[in-house]
């Protein structure tokens, strides 16, 4: 059966999340297409996991009958992300730009798996696996608008995700979301719903894709 990695960090629930909407979207046609599969979710925002600490950064880094028990404590919950990660046949992220980067609460469960000699380095445990990231954001930042420089959040994460962890890396960009409840941006009401539609799409497209994949 195929497992399914689905992480959302948006502050907000429901429908008022632009990235969840597409992630809810993107998950829906994937327990379609697997019903009998499984799918492991985390609500950061409803649930963070921990920040980084000396204990469970050394630890991973000290051989097991080496650790203090302050260092076994916090590298089990590292290493029951990892796992996480390293079960699943497909990674769904939602991502949305806050301040032009990621949530913190993602940066530190990007912190949590990212282990060099296991996750990371030569042969990255989960290497290959597909993530889809759905990296949402008030305005634009496409090659081209003025705010280009600003964007942050995909070239980080293909630095983590695809060079770092190996991960087979697509994204789906719903933007300008903001403009619904921006008077100033008014005029690119239509720009912002043509991407929407262009993000559930893609979404819709994306599970069937990866679904048929693993089927085959």
């Amino acid at each position: 059966m195929a497992t399914l990695l689905h992480i959302d960090s948006s502050v907000f629930p429901g429908e008022r999340s632009s990235s969840r909407s597409v992630t809810a979207a993107f998950r829906r046609t994937w327990e379609e297409q697997h019903p009998e599969g499984t799918v492991i979710y985390r609500d950061l925002a409803a649930d963070p996991v921990p920040h980084m600490t000396a204990d469970a950064w050394s630890a991973g880094y000290a051989a097991p009958a080496e650790r203090t028990a302050e260092q076994s404590a916090a590298f089990a919950a590292r290493v029951k992300l990892i796992e996480e990660l390293e079960q699943a046949d497909v990674v769904l992220l939602g991502a949305p730009m806050y301040n032009f980067s990621i949530p913190s609460t993602l940066k530190t469960w990007l912190d949590s798996v990212l282990l060099l000699g296991r996750t990371a380095g030569e042969a990255p445990s989960a290497q290959g696996t597909p993530v889809i990231v759905v990296a949402s954001r008030g305005g634009s930042y496409a090659p081209g608008t003025p705010r280009e420089g600003y964007e942050f959040v995909q070239n980080y994460l293909e630095a983590v995700l695809k060079d770092t962890l190996g991960l087979d890396l697509d994204f789906i960009v719903p933007e300008l979301t903001m403009a619904p409840r921006n008077p100033a941006m008014s005029e690119l009401v239509p720009l912002y719903e043509a991407s929407r539609e262009r993000a559930f799409a893609q979404a819709i497209t994306r599970a069937k894709e990866l679904a048929q994949r693993l089927t085959v």
